[in-house]
Parts: structure tokens; sequence; C-alpha cells
């Protein structure tokens, strides 16, 4: 049964041991961040310093946690050639890894062959998943939490099959 869904703080503040995210969008139209995307492509000017009035409260949180011994990963599964949205992603991922998220880029081809959820998520301590679902657009739609032991071992299995594959972001090369 689904349960309210906590704020991100929440429940990022809640691992104690690990906090898992696994990206398999190609574009995503998340508001808050429209407007560095819109400068992004117009320029090729990127918000990269992870303490700018827009990345602090996220570089503040994971510091927070990892400091605790909280391990933050990232994968991203895409598609190549890569959507203009994705090499925005990975021009502003120094923010993530500078604020102490370990993040790896899997190609789309190469996961063809793992069981995967049907939904982005967060995984919490192997035990609480945090599905993020989105519209048609890309648009954050409403999440959900489930503590479903099936679930979370879905997530768990199929995160670490990406994480295996996945290419670090300092190695994956924009395609």
């Amino acid at each position: 049964m689904p349960q309210s869904v906590p704020s991100f703080a929440d429940l990022l503040d809640s691992a104690r041991s690990s906090a898992l995210h696994l990206e398999m969008r190609d574009s995503y139209g998340v508001s808050s961040e429209a407007d560095l995307f819109a400068r992004w492509q117009a320029t090729g000017q990127a918000d990269t310093d992870p303490d700018s009035p827009f990345w602090a409260p996220w570089t503040s949180l994971i510091r927070r946690i990892t400091a605790r011994g909280v391990v933050v990963r990232r994968a991203r599964i895409v598609s190549e050639p890569v959507s203009d949205y994705i090499r925005y992603e990975h021009a502003v991922t120094g923010v993530n890894l500078a604020a102490g998220e370990s993040v790896r880029w899997l190609p789309r081809r190469r996961a063809s062959d793992i069981a995967l959820p049907g939904n982005d998520f967060w995984l919490i301590d192997n035990r609480l998943v945090r599905w993020n679902h989105f519209t048609g657009d890309g648009a954050s739609a409403p999440g959900e939490v489930s503590e479903d032991p099936a679930a979370a071992r879905l997530c768990a299995q199929a995160f670490e099959a990406v994480w295996e594959r996945a290419i670090p972001h300092h190695e994956y090369k924009i395609r």
C-alpha cells in the first residue's frame, strides 16, 4: 500500500547506509530547472557552482548525509546519441560529484537484458523505494513510496546490474 511521500530532505535524512538513484529518461521537463536548461541551450553556459543558490539546498543535503557515512550513488541509463537534456545533465554532473555523489552512465543498448522497474526511483537502505513519476513531457508528477520487499529487491537488483555495467562520469564521453 502506498504511503505518504516525504520530502527529499526527509527521505535522504532517513538513510542509514545508502541512497541509490536510477534515472531512465532521456529528457526531463522539471519546472525548477527550466530556466537553467534554457540558458544552457541558448549560451552553452551552465551553473556548475555547487554553492550557487540553485544547487546549495541539494549539495548541502548530500554533504550532510555523506558526512554521516551514507553512500549516495546515481546511475543514468541514456540513449545514444544523447538528447540535449542529457548533454545538459552531463555538463552539470560535477555538482553532484562535488556534493559527494558517485555518478555513472549506461548506454541504453547495454541495458537491454536488465530487468528494470517501470519508473525512476530512489532506494533507501535497500528497503524503501521512492518512485519518481513524470508526465509524458517530463514534468514531475506526484511520486509514491513503498516498503514492499519485492519492489525494494527489484530496485536493488536493477540498480546493481546497471551500476556494474555503467561508466563512471569522468570516463563517459557524450555521443
